[in-house]
């Protein structure tokens, strides 16, 4: 089986795309929250983060740029969170069912890859654009189902770890040591999802001038 040649793009390029939504939709939420909860108690967080995120859509709608996947999900499970929270008066209402929530996304990523449809290559294209012969290759197509597979572990994991302590110690310790350990373990988990793909994209380029003179 041949392949026309494709453009790719560089790292740096793809990362200027990926990082600034990284940073809004996971990173910001997550000061966010921390500050609130510091200067206003557990409420005042919780109202402080659910603005925060629909204020990042309501500022998408205006400049009439499109909304990503991911932050409508985020926003929808937040209000979820928030509204049970607040009713039953109990933070770890507030933090338990996000646990439960990725270990079911985990279970999504795990049969991602059985259908041959891994999960990772959708949500990739929501912060950065591969050109469609990219995501067609063999290489690059057998790289998200290993990618999807190593994070289908990595969200199982972090779970895992996360309500473990959430049941034996204090919510400031939970938030502490969790942001601690699944930084640690998503670290690592990013680190090799570079590495492999840069791996890839380097096998593409040696790839491409051969593809380019094989007869059709």
């Amino acid at each position: 089986m041949t392949h026309p040649p494709v453009t790719l793009p560089r790292l740096t390029a793809l990362a200027r795309q990926a990082v600034p939504r990284l940073l809004e939709g996971v990173v910001a939420p997550l000061v966010v929250f921390y500050a609130a909860l510091a200067l206003l108690g557990f409420t005042g967080a919780l109202v402080a983060t659910v603005a925060w995120v629909y204020g990042g859509v309501a500022w998408r709608l205006v400049r009439r740029q499109r909304v990503p996947g991911t932050m409508v999900v985020a926003a929808l499970a937040i209000t979820f969170r928030t509204v049970v929270s607040l009713w039953l008066d109990d933070s770890m209402v507030y933090f338990l069912p996000p646990e439960l929530g990725t270990i079911c996304i985990g279970v999504v990523f795990l049969a991602s890859v059985g259908v041959r449809r891994p999960l990772v290559q959708k949500l990739t294209l929501d912060y950065i654009h591969l050109p469609s012969a990219v995501l067609r290759h063999e290489r690059v197509r057998q790289f998200f189902l290993r990618i999807t597979l190593l994070w289908a572990f990595v969200l199982l994991t972090n779970s895992a770890v996360s309500i473990w302590l959430l049941l034996h110690q204090s919510v400031g310790t939970y938030l502490l040591v969790r942001t601690a350990a699944v930084a640690v373990i998503s670290g690592l988990a990013v680190s090799v999802s570079i590495y492999a793909f840069r791996r890839v994209l380097r096998k593409l380029h040696h790839d491409t001038p051969a593809k380019a003179i094989s007869p059709a």
